[in-house]
């Protein structure tokens, strides 16, 4: 799709890169050095933690969570986020259905009220909260960290976080966000143009233009690169927005079922920029997140048909 000279691109201009790549996406992209870098990111140590969901998410409501085969609730103890398994330990009900009071989660059967302590074999999980995303931490304590790998974040932002599920596994989801080739093709409502400019052994930088509206698109640079095995993070390197990012997060719900859950934290010089958080923060929160899931909705299809072709189901 040769859309070079219909485009009317704005902000920051780029440095010229050397070599523009003319081939089709299916030429250019790079199954093999998708592979070895899925594989390099599946190895790497994630300290045992799982993004539960967006911090806003958890308020003074208990939520109910299925991650790794297990129900858990969430719920907003004196301001900060408490994870723990669904069960009551009285009689086994489903606490997520129960209430919040002065911190405390009551039991909807008979009213036991637990908090932060340990109750028979029920206990709160370790849990963390970064300002825009809840984790908890799940598994052995051998290979456990103190707080979750996190990428380098803007220290001003516009956040938005979205939800999907989808009938995958986690490293179908990654490897989804490892294949920028699929851009323009899979997505011609959102990229008018890429090219891959750079490849490590663990990330790949591209020039892409995000369409904003028909030929009017922004063109930046943006790294993609795997900080744990679970995520996958997008930085904006150069170009408007420079240090912003999104990280896309695959949480097991069962063998076969992923939540992925993305968080874009927008950032920019422009001042006006920060007076526009401040007078429509949310109505722009709405727009990126309306953005970000038609994406998925599109992507999904093909982290499915990945899981599919590996377990023979296809």
């Amino acid at each position: 799709m040769d859309t070079k000279n219909s485009l009317i691109t704005f902000g920051q201009k780029l440095e010229p890169i050397d070599v523009i790549a003319t081939e089709p996406d299916w030429v250019q992209a790079r199954p093999t050095w998708i592979e070895r870098a899925l594989n390099r990111a599946l190895e790497l140590p994630s300290g045992g933690w799982y993004v539960v969901g967006a911090s806003r998410d958890i308020r003074n409501r208990p939520r109910r969570y299925r991650i790794d085969g297990r129900e858990y609730v969430a719920w907003l103890s004196r301001g900060q986020p408490k994870v723990a398994p669904d069960a009551c330990p009285h009689m086994a009900a489903s606490l997520a259905d129960g209430s919040v009071r002065n911190g405390h989660i009551v039991c909807p059967w008979h009213g036991l009220a637990l908090e932060g302590e340990r109750h028979g074999a029920w206990f709160p999980l370790p849990t963390f909260d970064d300002g825009v995303l809840v984790w908890v931490r799940l598994g052995s304590e051998d290979t456990a960290t103190a707080q979750p790998v996190l990428p380098n974040r803007p220290v001003r932002y516009l956040d938005t976080v979205i939800r999907k599920d989808a009938r995958c596994d986690p490293e179908d989801v990654i490897a989804n966000r490892l294949d920028p080739w699929h851009g323009v093709h899979f997505h011609p409502h959102s990229f008018a143009r890429l090219n891959v400019i750079e490849q490590t052994e663990d990330s790949i930088t591209v020039r892409v233009v995000y369409r904003v509206f028909r030929r009017l698109g922004i063109e930046v640079d943006a790294r993609f690169h795997c900080p744990e095995p679970r995520t996958i993070v997008m930085t904006i390197v150069a170009g408007e927005g420079t240090g912003s990012v999104v990280e896309t997060h695959a949480t097991p719900i069962d063998p076969g079922r992923t939540a992925i859950i993305e968080a874009t934290l927008a950032t920019s010089e422009r001042p006006q920029f920060h007076v526009l958080i401040g007078t429509f923060g949310g109505l722009l929160r709405r727009l990126v997140g309306w953005r970000a899931q038609k994406l998925w909705a599109e992507d999904a299809t093909y982290a499915e048909r990945r899981y599919a072709l590996r377990k023979g189901k296809a």
